[in-house]
């Protein structure tokens, strides 16, 4: 994965400020519905994407941790920094 520079971010900034000036100007009631509904199919959650395998992993990990069976990440670190 590569790391996001300044300069994207900074673009990405520059991005919203001119959507946003461009939202505020418009009294278009469907530029304002697709926007939202942008917004609102790109709030999936996560869960339902998942496989049932995947579910059940992450069910057994929250019962391990729930047991206490498991191991600190500094702990863990540690071992591998001596």
């Amino acid at each position: 994965m590569t790391p996001i520079s300044n300069a994207t971010i900074m673009d990405i900034e520059l991005e919203k400020l001119e959507l946003i000036k461009l939202l505020e100007a418009t009294n278009d009631a469907t530029i304002i519905a697709s926007i939202k509904k942008i917004f609102n199919a790109s709030k999936k959650d996560f869960w339902e994407e998942l496989t049932e395998a995947q579910k059940l992993d992450i069910e057994e990990g929250e019962k391990q941790i729930e047991r206490g069976e498991f191991v600190d990440f500094d702990e863990f670190i540690q071992k591998y920094l001596e």
